[in-house]
């Protein structure tokens, strides 16, 4: 239960916001966008997106 409070409490790495934005990001997109009147399509291209975004942010905003 201590190594959860750690987890919970502590503070996001840079990778974990980029990723976290990322998905918040392609979720919006894919909400609005994708339409292909099928669930493996649509979730297959959201997951795409996520890691297009993901990447893309990883290389522009990680600290090196």
């Amino acid at each position: 239960m201590q190594q959860l409070r750690t987890v919970l409490g502590s503070r996001l790495d840079a990778g974990t916001a980029i990723t976290v934005a990322a998905l918040a990001i392609a979720f919006v997109i894919a909400e609005q966008l994708y339409k292909f009147h099928s669930f493996t399509l649509e979730t297959i291209a959201f997951l795409a997106t996520w890691w297009l975004l993901r990447r893309v942010g990883l290389l522009l905003f990680s600290p090196r």
